[in-house]
């Protein structure tokens, strides 16, 4: 869009602000936006997009070829298409076209059902928001519009509960220097009410008449996606007005006690940030899925080999022999040469073989858009559309495991009301393969409900409570809490154990007044008062929360806020502060800062904020003050409280007015305005002003207590092998003392190595001497290591996997950032690698995605990130799989996160019972499905040798359309998703079981190369027995038992018991579902196959069905069943043999825990048998029948042998010298010494 560039003369004299069409477009083709209020003929120069919304995709006319254009970019169905294309043609195909077509229109009309229900209630959902109504300012008269029909720069009148209509700039409303309070859930998932305010030269516009008259115009950023961000300049009355997110209303926010309001359209329909917002849906892709990429073009290439050998046997074949036959045989008038026919022979053969490609597999879910008409930008993602084969597709089973998540109750939180939700369908496999987790702490790891506990006043330390002896007193034996009785509006919630506190706050104590005046004054806390002398208070973050309520206690009570002005109750007194700059918090500045003008007239800087950055401000004149505060803050932190430092600075009026002309000016420049409010904030906070130093008053400590189980949670995925890494923005201290909390770090350690170097070198020499000190380690155990000056990073890399002992890495945020330079990044990760534990304190929202990004990329590994907070979002999206705690501070984590849950806790349960029977059910899914399919398809490359090449099929095509559709598709399903080696109790019992999923055991190349093995020697065994059956075998009347349609329908047959019996030997778990859908499945078989061949349909279809009574003759005849039993027994005996000796000789551990589980069960049976034994009367019976059976026969049969070993010594020792870890160590880089197999958990390189 070109957009003018006029401007108003009376404006350029104000001077007019720098194009932003001088910058790059940042958002589309639009550069800047300009609105001009009450003027429709101005603003429709820009063509903006009107606030009609269309969310649907078709209409009646192009729904049908829309969509079809839509589903033939799948590779599912193109390949289909081409091979319905190819059996078009006589001269290539064998089968009829109903073969194909059958399951491609199945597929195209399932999906095209669901895609056109979806987009009826889009239309629906668009008419019903298109058509709300909104009052809006037209000619000086407010008039009932429906919102398709609002434009920008129309003023709207909006009140209490209504939705707002379009991206507004508020203008007025009914509540006192034009505050509104809106609920911005359906944005950003937040329920606390937000503030909104307008500028003072337009909050007192609340006449219809003096609106009417209001001509001002905004320029301002062009649409974009940022929801807490917006930049813009009102022009009005020769003057300029900055404009921030602060006076904005989004549309999807609901006003709220607020009884009117008007605002100026900015943004509207598609231009708004909640349309902005609802983009496609980014897919995460598994392991699985990348492997299977691989496969199918194996797959695939060995389609077109076995086309092309048959071509060639076709070509000679024809050149060798078929000559002869030429008289009644002859070749179609197409066809000239040998060459030929094999050419056309070949296209035959990849029509007849190409069930082997898996394409039904191969189908990627649609990325499905969001659904702004629900007005929220939150939601889920949707359903996958159905596959090739709906019965059989990965995602069915995928959308089965995600229900059996959402519905689990054992991860229903009571307290919140919060199930488990999976919010996409892809991952589920992906949860039984983590080697790595990525954890916040505070929220996620802790309950963040924050509780003021200690604070250090002028340096004297508050919160300890000491007996008689001068010892400190342990909670239980604290007296009574101190008594706030004297404090009227005091929160009766709130505890405190040291009465000396308020004793100096009664005594009138300066410094202790001062302190806690700055936290009644220093924050964004709203205030409502809902009956007299009750207030409550809404903070967007707990700790602010905290802080204003100790305050409050204390006497210093917050009471109300306007624009301009803040009221505090100072121990009964009524003083209200001028209000004169908000310098916010984010993640950078780490510190809040308000000023404020006292009644004195004295202007006063207060700050709170990190340590690490308030300390450096601090001037050198307070260093005893600073020494004594520094050491309560250390004491603090190692008791796993979180710290805030609190300081204060007078600035003098010359000096404000002319900082206060600045930031003006800076807030109204629409270049960089964030980086230059930041430099003019850094300015006003640092101590270079002397003698405008901050002057320290102390610090506080709140207590943000461990959430229930989370340590055993921790314990229990370590034993998996799961490697837990903290990244936190507490202090180190404090991150430390919740890692031995929660048990991430423990005293038997054998070193915990502790990072803080300020420059590279440092932070080198640091990572250079803990790798040392692990190798000399094991060197000293005795294994055989010797290291010998530099190694190379691969050689390193095995040595370290191989280390003994358990290590702890803990580095600060300034260390990191130095660490994750690109030539220094990997000697962090071989060090961090190596360590059982690692903690990162201090680190940026931006430095924890840095972290997973950079484990994602050297190492092998499956990633999960969980939070709960805004600043885990992108360390969240960046992991393989992001988990959202919904907690205290919003569910910004939850919106951006593929699973989400209220408690840490429920993450051992997502993992080890959900991701590794997900990842167990897939991989037999899959092994299942290529053993079938090739078993099918073989038989036609075999059978190609004795019918001359010409590319007739085995099976009729009937059954050829419905095998992979009816035959075999219900059992492979059941299996899919209810299968499981081990209940639930088990997995949880033995965390060890989770390891071959790390490992990509069940299913890998090789695993697919001995499931396709298997399918090949079925197929042999499945048309050579009955081949060589029939050569000889004749009817009870002598008759040759031989004829095509016989011997079609005895393979046939076999095929289907056959893979019927295989499921049942892979089935696990038999649930009811197993048992009707196997035995139906054969049920449904033969009584197709009967009414195939019955008088019926040869008298209503005599052309189809010609072969009457063919396969009631057949399977008449004993030597039919005997070769179909004896085809049955050859397939699966081997397979039971292997399984048998396998499960003797070297069984799975979860081989063993079904063994152990089954022996406790044999022994409680019999135990009850036991105690139904009544006593004869002598007592030297009682012994031998109070005692359960012994282990004598176990013992004697040498089985305990193996459960000694790998049921309990690999469960309860982290040494074990388990299969796993024998093939762990087989799978790593080769290591520098045989000697290095005691380590515990080597990792892939």
């Amino acid at each position: 869009m070109t957009v003018p560039k006029e401007m108003p003369e009376k404006w350029a004299r104000a001077g007019a602000p720098p194009s932003w069409s001088q910058k790059k477009p940042s958002w589309g083709t639009e550069e800047e936006r300009r609105a001009r209020a009450n003027d429709r003929e101005y603003n429709e120069k820009f063509q903006y997009a009107s606030n009609c919304i269309k969310t649907s995709k078709y209409n009646i006319l192009t729904f049908l070829p829309v969509n079809l254009f839509e589903q033939f970019q799948e590779v599912a169905n193109t390949y289909f298409l081409f091979l319905l294309i190819l059996q078009l043609i006589p001269q290539i195909s064998s089968l009829s076209w109903f073969t194909t077509i059958v399951p491609l229109v199945l597929v195209l009309t399932i999906t095209a059902v669901k895609d056109a229900t979806d987009d009826y209630f889009r239309h629906k959902s668009d008419n019903q928001v298109n058509n709300r109504q909104s009052q809006v300012l037209i000619n000086g008269i407010l008039q009932q519009e429906q919102w398709m029909n609002v434009c920008v720069g129309d003023i709207i009148k909006l009140e209490n509960n209504q939705f707002v209509a379009a991206d507004l700039l508020l203008l007025s409303s009914s509540e006192p220097h034009g505050l509104c309070y809106i609920e911005t859930a359906e944005l950003d998932g937040e329920t606390n009410m937000k503030v909104r305010q307008a500028i003072p030269v337009t909050s007192e516009l609340g006449d219809i008449s003096k609106l009417a008259k209001f001509d001002g115009e905004v320029i301002c950023e062009p649409p974009n996606n940022k929801l807490d961000k917006f930049s813009g300049t009102l022009y009005w009355k020769e003057n300029k007005f900055p404009l921030s997110n602060q006076n904005m209303l989004l549309r999807g926010c609901v006003l709220r006690n607020t009884e009117w309001c008007f605002g100026l359209v900015i943004f509207a329909g598609p231009d708004t940030k909640l349309m902005q917002n609802s983009g496609r849906t980014k897919f995460k892709r598994t392991s699985i899925d990348r492997l299977m990429n691989t496969l199918v073009l194996w797959i695939f290439g060995f389609l077109v080999c076995m086309g092309v050998i048959l071509a060639i046997g076709n070509a000679i074949w024809e050149h060798e022999v078929g000559t002869r036959f030429q008289v009644y045989l002859p070749w179609d008038e197409a066809v000239d040469s040998a060459f030929f026919s094999g050419f056309l022979s070949f296209w035959s053969y990849i029509i007849i073989l190409n069930t082997v490609v898996p394409i039904s597999l191969y189908v990627r879910p649609k990325a499905c858009s969001q659904d702004p008409c629900r007005w929220s930008i939150s939601s889920p993602p949707c359903s996958p559309s159905l596959t090739s084969c709906p019965l059989c597709s990965v995602e069915v089973i995928r959308l089965g495991h995600s229900y059996f998540i959402n519905w689990d109750k054992k991860m229903f939180c009571m307290k919140k009301r919060t199930p488990a939700e999976a919010r996409t369908t892809t991952l589920n496999e992906e949860l039984g393969q983590v080697e790595y987790i990525f954890s916040d702490k505070t929220g996620t790891l802790t309950q963040n409900i924050m509780v003021f506990n200690k604070c250090s006043i002028n340096g004297r330390s508050y919160g300890d409570v000491f007996d008689v002896l001068g010892h400190k007193a342990e909670l239980g034996e604290r007296p009574e809490p101190v008594d706030f009785s004297f404090n009227p509006l005091a929160d009766k919630k709130f505890l405190f154990w040291d009465p000396s506190l308020l004793e100096a706050v009664k005594m009138g104590d300066p410094p202790t007044h001062e302190f806690f005046r700055l936290l009644s004054l220093c924050h964004t806390v709203m205030s409502e008062e809902k009956d007299e002398g009750e207030l409550y208070y809404k903070a967007q973050s707990p700790d602010e929360g905290a802080l204003v309520t100790a305050a409050r206690n204390f006497g210093f009570v917050f009471r109300s806020r306007t624009p301009k002005t803040i009221t505090v109750h100072e121990l009964g007194t009524a003083i209200t502060y001028q209000l004169l700059a908000i310098l916010d918090f984010n993640n950078i500045r780490k510190r809040m800062s308000v000023i404020v003008r006292n009644p004195e007239g004295k202007i006063r800087l207060y700050c709170k904020g990190a340590d690490t950055i308030l300390l450096d401000r601090l001037h050198h004149s307070t260093q005893e003050l600073l020494n004594s505060t520094t050491d309560h803050l250390n004491e603090y932190a190692g008791e796993g409280l979180r710290t805030l430092v609190l300081a204060y600075k007078d600035l003098d009026e010359e000096y404000y007015e002319e900082w206060a002309r600045r930031r003006l000016q800076a807030s109204l420049a629409q270049d960089s305005r964030e980086d230059r409010l930041a430099s003019i904030y850094e300015e006003v906070e640092s101590d270079m002003m002397k003698p405008l130093y901050f002057q320290l008053l102390g610090a506080t400590a709140i207590e943000d207590k461990l959430q229930q189980g989370v340590p055993e949670t921790i314990a229990l995925l370590t034993l998996a092998n799961i490697k837990i890494w903290v990244l936190t923005g507490d202090k180190q201290e404090t991150a430390v003392n919740i890692g031995y909390s929660c048990k991430m770090l423990t005293d038997d350690m054998t070193e915990v190595f502790i990072v803080t170097g300020h420059t590279v070198l440092e932070v080198r020499e640091e990572l250079r001497k803990a790798r040392e000190k692990m190798v000399d380690s094991s060197r000293t155990v005795g294994n055989g290591f010797t290291y010998q000056g530099k190694l190379s990073t691969s050689k390193l890399t095995s040595v370290l996997e191989a280390v003994a002992g358990e290590y702890a890495l803990i580095i600060n945020g300034h260390s990191l950032a130095h660490a994750l330079e690109a030539d220094m990044e990997l000697e962090f990760l071989e060090t961090a690698c190596a360590c059982k534990a690692v903690i990162c304190c201090r680190v940026t929202p931006l430095q924890k995605a840095q972290v997973v990004e950079l484990v994602k990329k050297y190492k092998k590994a499956v990633t999960l990130a969980i939070g709960d907070g805004a600043n885990d979002v992108s360390m969240i999206k960046t992991a393989h799989i992001g988990v959202g705690i919904s907690g205290q501070e919003g569910i910004q984590a939850v919106l951006a996160s593929d699973y989400s849950f209220s408690q840490f806790k429920f993450l051992q349960r997502l993992l080890l019972v959900h991701g590794r029977w997900s990842y167990l059910r897939m991989c037999k899914f899959l092994c299942y499905f290529f053993y079938k399919n090739f078993a099918f398809t073989m038989v036609h490359f075999w059978f190609g040798f004795f019918c001359g090449f010409s590319a007739q099929t085995v099976y009729d095509q009937y059954f050829i359309t419905l095998y992979n559709i009816v035959y075999t598709s219900l059992p492979v399903l059941a299996m899919g998703v209810f299968d499981q080696d081990v209940p639930e109790q088990r997995s949880m019992e033995y965390p060890k079981l989770y390891e071959p999923g790390q490992l990509n055991l069940l299913f890998n190349k090789r695993e697919f190369f001995i499931c396709i093995a298997q399918g090949i020697y079925t197929s042999v065994l499945m048309f050579f027995i009955p081949y060589g059956v029939f050569a000889e075998a004749t009817r009870h009347d002598g008759t040759q038992l031989a004829d095509y349609q016989s011997f079609a329908v005895t393979v046939a047959t076999s095929l289907v018991i056959v893979v019927s019996v295989q499921i049942g030997l892979d089935t696990g778990y038999w649930t009811a579902i197993n048992h009707f859908f196997i035995w139906g499945s054969l049920a449904v078989y033969f009584a197709i196959l009967f009414a195939m061949h019955s008088n019926g349909l040869f008298d209503m279809f005599p052309n189809q069905f010609r072969f009457v009574g063919n396969a009631q003759n057949t399977l008449a005849q004993p030597t039919v069943w005997l070769t179909i039993m004896l085809t049955t027994a050859v397939c699966i005996m081997p397979v039971v043999a292997f399984r048998f000796l396998r499960l003797s000789l070297k069984p799975d551990l979860s081989d063993t825990v079904r063994y152990t589980q089954l022996v406790r069960k044999k022994q409680k049976a019999q135990h009850r048998c036991m105690r139904r034994v009544g006593r004869t009367g002598s007592r030297r019976s009682g012994y031998a029948f109070s005692h359960q059976e012994g282990f004598g026969e176990l013992i004697m049969s040498g089985k305990n042998m193996r459960l000694s070993s790998l049921a309990l010594s690999s469960f309860t020792t982290r040494s074990s010298s388990s299969w796993i870890e024998s093939l762990r160590r087989k799978k790593s880089d080769s290591a520098s010494s045989p000697g290095g197999g005691g380590a515990d958990k080597p990792l892939k390189g």
